[in-house]
């Protein structure tokens, strides 16, 4: 039998390789007792796994399509998916693509950088199933879990007991125990707590063609012929492997665990294989007790290299965490102390903090005791990889150097060179990290795409690593080689080493089936560039944008944050951001989806994006997929029939423009009731349309007004104001047709505050629902429209609808781009709240003095912001915290057929819960229409307590 299987692609044919000469012959029999004959091609190969997994097994272009790239800058073609759901399944797995000669790679939540969770053969997804926490031992600190958990469930189900566990990788909320185990993740607590391998105690491993092993301390449980090995290998280990730097972790730099000295620990020295000796099934690790009240103390330098200079001193007073970043990384981020670079040191207590401080010399310090002030800090760095990818001036920074690390004694100097590299390279890049440990992170603004720059990168990288080990340092300190630097391993250690760790992937994996490319016989660093494949267009370069940091697959949305809802419904990788646009790289690429912009595959994942906009200001590089779903639909739909929702929903401004114009919205109403509504999901009903639109209902005001002895009924009216400056208030189309009653009771408000209210003198749209749906050029029309009808902007424009605000202050610029007046008139939206704050700054709110629940909408979270909303909530006594996350309608979405499960689903995460806990007396507040339309069809709340714009609570106080 053939060591490797031929597959068809676009480009031709290629081998999938497994390590020639070592293959062994195949067993008779299969996993479950059954034949298993040769495998000759990727259908029999996906026939007989099916046949003999009770998982998934997914041999489509989409699940491929998701597996090609992790974090890192590489890409490789996978043959196909399988989804395991026990050992069982992954020893069928690994027997049947052993007996075929195809690759496995294992991967977990997929957020390595350096390219080792992407692979040619069969990709095992160990976080669909196997993702259990086994069992928690309190008393003897310990949890049993599967490789597909994630950090952050682990940790929530230790903290009751006062436990967690140790490393923290600042991707916790969706990195699984498998992969920290495969990279031996550190994190921020390294200081205190040691890696991964150190809070291992057993490992269930299967290998490559099926063989179990369970491993522990001693050699009982370890495969065959291990200890021999080492025997013959003494001096090497003891002699070669870069003496005791804790965070050497580069090629298999545990494998001095295994001296007798050390107590053979061979599970230990497993931690950092990266997927190249085989697969974890289950561990056993070790918790740590976690401090009570921890407090951080962030001490400030003159610059980044002072601070490297003073962290190795501050190990003797006990710190859990010593991180340093600099100022071209944080910019002006509130709570900091004066400094061009700072420490974040976590000490256990408030009192030792102190003492910290005291005795530190930095140039300002703060101690944080605050938790919330804490998570804000903290957030900075746990952001830092995607935010570093980010240059000043808009340009993109890539891993690939992502975690050198130098004893912590030498990191200043270190540092001080780095950036001389770099300026003879003419490179940039912001340096941060594990400070305490001498490990550091940066992204550097590498050109991945032309010869010059890979040849550039490829310079770059060789003389990076011959600094690093002029300090004494490794080439990985907690992420792992993979491609990006194994193959300059030879410069960190010596011959006898590198020969000593080919000898050790052979004893795991003599077929050389397990990730190969990988540490040992790895391919080159300049190979597999994910880039190489992409076209040289505006859009490609921003769906390279996603560097699979991953943020979006967390599965609890942490705060206000927004992204991604539908991922977290249906946990599926093709319904998270990352996903989204890993499907449209490869769509772009056209080797493994050919569908160009017709794909079905992309548009299937896209259906149940909200929208949202929650990656815009959720995901650390800024990804907006709802503009990149708004461009595919455009190309999608060209010159094709579309979807009958389009229409219905995207067309819902000139709609009921017809219908208010013939007055027919009581018709209308009936009509919605009786009927269904063709193109709209049969379980949503309707809003109703109000009876007098809000500027029919303005018009009728000033007229009523203007009569010389007419009779002025209470409440507000249009005109000037007694004093104070104007503001012009926009018509949006939710409140014209849909809550006029939000319009009026604006005008109130704002003639209160002093201001003189005016509308555009003609109709105007943001073109929000033609967006939404992809109708770009539509969109472009009435933009144009729009912005005739504006005139010359003088002012401030309050736009009540938080969707409208933000489309015409972000996707109106961008999609008329040559026109000045869509810069002036996006400069000049302002929020209600917004406008109250900036125009009005004297005006007193009333006082409400009771709690509030509710809804921020998506899009003021991720484009507007509400931070004057909140400041003008509590000067009203309007105490409590509104709802994170989506409340899944997000305008056409939750109308839309096959959405509605989904969009319920949403609206349980948060928003439902919180109104049903509600106490006595609150007031139900959304300043979005679909936020009050979501809350009136689901929460059954009464009339009395139903759902309010800002404005409305108010205007009902004065």
């Amino acid at each position: 039998m053939s060591a490797g299987i031929w597959i068809s692609a676009t480009s031709g044919a290629y081998r999938v390789p497994v390590h020639p000469s070592e293959a062994r012959p195949p067993d008779e029999t299969g996993p479950a007792g059954g034949r298993v004959g040769p495998v000759t091609s990727p259908g029999e190969l996906e026939r007989t796994l099916r046949e003999n997994l009770r998982g998934e097994v997914d041999f489509g272009a989409a699940a491929r399509a998701l597996t090609t790239m992790d974090a890192s800058n590489y890409r490789r073609v996978p043959v196909g998916v399988v989804r395991p759901r026990d050992a069982g399944d992954v020893a069928a797995a690994l027997r049947i693509c052993a007996e075929a000669g195809v690759p496995v790679v294992p991967r977990g939540g997929g957020t390595s950088i350096a390219g080792q969770a992407t692979g040619t053969g069969v990709v095992l997804d160990l976080t669909r199933h196997m993702n259990a926490l086994v069992s928690l031992d309190p008393a003897a600190r310990t949890a049993v879990v599967q490789p597909g958990l994630v950090l952050d469930r682990l940790r929530e189900a230790a903290r009751p007991y006062g436990l967690t566990f140790g490393p923290d990788p600042s991707t916790h909320s969706r990195c699984t125990l498998g992969g920290m185990i495969g990279n031996n993740a550190c994190g921020a607590h390294s200081v205190a707590w040691g890696t991964t391998a150190d809070n291992v105690a057993e490992l269930a491993v299967t290998a490559y063609g099926g063989a179990s092993y369970r491993l522990g301390t001693g050699w009982a449980g370890a495969p065959q012929g291990l200890r021999e090995l080492v025997a013959g290998n003494l001096a090497v280990l003891r002699t070669g492997m870069a003496g005791g730097f804790s965070r050497r972790i580069s090629g298999y730099g545990g494998l001095d665990a295994l001296l007798p000295e050390r107590g053979v620990e061979v599970a230990r020295a497993f931690c950092g294989s990266e997927g190249t000796l085989g697969v974890v099934t289950e561990a056993v690790v070790r918790l740590v007790e976690a401090p009570r009240a921890p407090a951080l103390a962030v001490l400030g330098y003159a610059d980044e290299s002072a601070a490297a200079d003073a962290a190795a001193g501050l190990l003797g007073y006990g710190p859990l965490t010593v991180e340093g970043m600099a100022a071209d990384l944080v910019g002006a981020a509130p709570g900091l102390p004066r400094g061009g670079g700072w420490l974040f040191v976590e000490m256990p207590d408030e009192g030792t903090a102190r003492s910290l401080v005291r005795a530190a010399d930095a140039v300002d310090s703060v101690v944080v005791t605050d938790p919330a002030a804490q998570r804000a800090l903290w957030r900075i760095r746990e952001d830092a990889a995607g935010t570093a990818t980010r240059m000043p001036d808009g340009g993109m920074a890539w891993p690939g150097w992502e975690d050198c690390a130098v004893p912590p004694a030498r990191l200043g100097a270190y540092l001080r060179e780095f950036r001389g590299l770099l300026a003879r390279h003419g490179l940039r890049g912001t340096p941060y990290g594990h400070f305490g440990e001498g490990c550091v992170h940066v992204r550097i603004d590498f050109d991945l795409a032309s010869e010059a720059g890979i040849a550039r990168f490829r310079s770059f990288s060789t003389d990076l690593a011959d600094l690093v080990v002029s300090h004494g340092g490794s080439l990985s300190g907690e992420h792992g080689d993979g491609q990006a630097r194994a193959e300059l391993l030879p410069r960190m250690y010596g011959p006898e080493v590198i020969r000593l760790f080919g000898a050790y992937k052979d004893v795991w994996d003599p077929a050389g089936g397990m990730n190969p490319g990988m540490l040992v016989r790895p391919d080159r660093l300049d190979e597999n560039l994910r880039f190489a494949v992409l076209p040289p267009t505006p859009f490609a370069g921003e769906v390279a944008r996603c560097v699979g940091v991953a943020k979006c697959r967390s599965d609890t949305a942490a705060g206000p944050e927004v992204m991604c809802p539908s991922y977290r419904v249906t946990g599926e990788e093709r319904h998270s951001t990352r996903g989204r646009a890993r499907l449209l790289h490869e769509m772009l690429a056209g080797e493994v989806l050919t569908g160009g912009w017709r794909s079905p595959e992309v548009a299937q994942a896209l259906d149940l994006c909200l929208a949202c906009k929650g990656c815009l200001s959720d995901c650390p590089v800024g990804v907006d997929m709802a503009s990149y779903k708004a461009e595919f639909l455009h190309r999608h739909w060209a010159g094709r029939l579309r979807p009958l929702s389009h229409y219905t929903l995207g067309g819902l401004p000139a709609w009921l423009r017809l219908i208010a114009a013939l007055r027919l919205a009581p018709f209308a109403n009936a009509a919605a009731r009786r009927l269904p509504v063709p193109g709209l999901a049969r379980e949503r009903p309707l809003p109703p349309l109000a009876a007098e639109p809000f500027t029919r209902w303005w018009r009728r005001a000033a007229r009523a007004a203007a009569a010389p002895q007419g009779p002025l009924r209470p409440g507000p009216l249009p005109g000037p104001a007694p004093a104070g400056s104007g503001v012009t208030l926009w018509p949006d189309t939710f409140t014209e047709y849909l809550s006029p009653r939000t319009g009026r009771a604006a005008v109130r408000v704002l003639r209160d505050a002093g201001l003189a209210v005016s509308l555009p003198p003609k109709g105007v749209c943001c073109g929000l629902t033609y967006l939404s749906t992809g109708r770009l050029d539509r969109a472009r029309a009435v933009l144009r429209r729009t912005l005739d009808a504006v005139g010359d902007v003088r002012g401030p424009v309050t736009v009540l609808e938080p969707s409208c605000a933000a489309a015409l202050r972000t996707d109106l610029p961008a999609l008329l781009p040559e026109d000045p007046r869509a810069e002036r008139l996006a400069a000049a939206v302002r929020t209600f709240a917004e406008t109250l704050e900036e125009y009005a700054p004297q005006w007193r709110p009333p006082r409400l003095d009771r709690p509030v629940v509710g809804q921020t909408h998506c899009h003021q979270h991720a484009v507007l912001g509400d931070a004057a909303d909140r400041r003008l909530r509590e000067r009203a006594g309007l105490g409590g915290e509104l709802s994170g996350g989506c409340c899944g309608l997000a305008g056409n979405f939750g109308f839309e057929p096959g959405h509605h499960e989904v969009s319920v689903a949403c609206a349980e995460e948060q928003l439902l819960p919180a109104l049903r806990a509600a106490p006595p007396g609150a007031a139900v507040l959304a300043d979005g229409f679909s936020c009050r339309t979501q809350i009136a069809q689901l929460a059954g709340l009464p009339d009395s307590s139903r759902a309010r714009h800002l404005a409305e609570l108010l205007a009902e106080a004065l």
